[in-house]
């Protein structure tokens, strides 16, 4: 931690007596429960401190991540125009059929988020995965800020440092107000809205019972506020009638895709009611079929492959180099590590405590093996399952942790936390907003139990 954040680290935990801590769990829990922030039965946060970073170190994020972007945006306009590109991210056949369709927009992903670990000392940023199809997190992170803020803690530290927010759900706002925009006015939809209106009506889709609920709740109230219609919808529900899309009955322009298309499509096809609608022309739908090119975890397979080389930019190229860990598929193939060539099978089952296994197109921590957290045999079964299904093979990355308070039978108790940093972003150009989420095992993810989502506040002494 730099200086500034250390000192406000350092006096946000001598502010917290056990008098104090106790104050402030109880207006967390309150505020918890009354804003429905819980992933399915359990609270989103558990811990009494907000994440700290100082403002040059998010300049540094927005910066570093939109020259990423700019390189995944180059490997989805390959993959369109090359055949042999695209069969480097391990597309199904539905999939590739669907990718075939023109959203109407010009952006694969409206709405995303880059999952890394971060050291803001040493400015080393480390990208393990693009999530470029249902990003979860903005209107939780926004919920969290203002809890925080009100936090009795918060109120004095207050007097010492100032805290801003960064905000990330005006971004998905704006990214699907942009995308139907560009929708309605090309010709894929012409409408102008329900009722020849401007303002399209939200549907909100993805399956009743997905623990993240909460949240859908949390965007519809921030999208009613800011005068839209708003309906949240589960894909049995869905109706196309007539040329109209209807959702639990309920005409919908804008389909604000929380749902898995791959879920979607195993519950239902690819003659579901929401796919037809969609390539049809009678309903918008953010993000589109072709955010699955750049949602497979071969994606960062594509940017570090040498062969790729040529299709990145100077400046990209260091930025992968710099801030992207070696990626390959796992297949029976020679290629480069460390500019060395290696036979890619026999290296992985070699260097198990320095890879990660992952399948290509999972999420929640499905599926993912730390080679340095099994044996050898554990290790030999898990490359074999990768061989027979579309995975990949990723270098370890240093993983930071900061010490985060919790009260624990009235008493306040300090553990060390892994800390991942996760920025939301926008058109696929750039950040707005930022997740920042704990755990007390190596692998960081809320949904894959045990962890949990801090709010992020740039920070600065008085």
């Amino acid at each position: 931690m730099t200086s500034v954040v250390r000192r406000a680290v350092d006096h946000y935990h001598e502010l917290l007596s056990d008098e104090l801590a106790g104050e402030s769990q109880a207006a967390l829990e309150a505020e918890l429960r009354s804003r429905g922030l819980f992933f399915g039965e359990r609270p989103l946060c558990t811990v009494l401190r907000p994440r700290f970073l100082a403002p040059e170190h998010y300049r540094f994020l927005r910066s570093r991540c939109a020259v990423l972007l700019r390189a995944f945006d180059r490997a989805y306009r390959a993959a369109l125009t090359s055949d042999v590109v695209r069969r480097q991210f391990g597309l199904t056949e539905w999939e590739e059929a669907l990718v075939a369709e023109d959203p109407g927009f010009s952006d694969p992903s409206p709405t995303s988020r880059i999952d890394a670990f971060y050291f803001p000392e040493q400015g080393d940023l480390r990208v393990t995965e693009y999530n470029a199809e249902t990003p979860a997190g903005t209107a939780y992170n926004d919920a969290l800020s203002e809890v925080f803020l009100a936090l009795p803690v918060m109120r004095r530290f207050l007097r010492r440092f100032d805290v801003r927010p960064v905000p990330a759900r005006h971004g998905v706002l704006n990214a699907l107000c942009e995308a139907y925009g560009q929708w309605s006015g090309g010709g894929r939809g012409g409408r102008g809205g329900r009722g020849g209106r401007a303002a399209p009506r939200i549907g909100i889709l993805d399956w009743r019972e997905v623990p993240t609920y909460s949240e859908f709740v949390l965007f519809a109230e921030y999208f009613r506020a800011h005068g839209l219609d708003v309906v949240i919808g589960d894909p049995r529900e869905a109706e196309l009638r007539n040329g109209a899309f209807l959702l639990g009955g309920a005409p919908v322009d804008l389909i604000y895709k929380r749902v898995l298309l791959a879920e979607l499509v195993a519950r239902g096809g690819c003659d579901h009611p929401v796919i037809r609608a969609v390539r049809s022309g009678a309903v918008c739908m953010v993000n589109p079929f072709r955010c699955k090119i750049l949602h497979k975890k071969a994606s960062l397979a594509v940017l570090t492959d040498e062969r790729n080389a040529k299709l990145f930019s100077v400046v990209e190229r260091r930025a992968i180099d710099a801030h992207v860990p070696w990626t390959r598929t796992v297949a029976e193939q020679t290629t480069l590590h460390s500019g060395r060539k290696v036979d890619l099978v026999p290296f992985i089952l070699a260097q198990r405590d320095r890879l990660v296994l992952k399948p290509n197109d999972e999420y929640g921590g499905k599926g993912i093996v730390l080679g340095w957290e099994v044996d050898d045999a554990a290790w030999q079964r898990a490359v074999g399952a990768a061989l027979a299904e579309p995975y990949v093979v990723q270098e370890r990355v240093p993983i930071p942790s900061e010490p985060f308070p919790s009260l624990v039978d009235g008493r306040v108790t300090y553990a060390d936390r892994i800390l991942d940093t996760n920025p939301f972003t926008c058109h696929g150009a750039y950040v707005e907003g930022c997740l920042s989420r704990l755990s007390t095992a190596a692998l960081v993810n809320v949904t894959a139990g045990g962890g949990s989502q801090v709010p992020t506040f740039l920070v600065e002494a008085r």
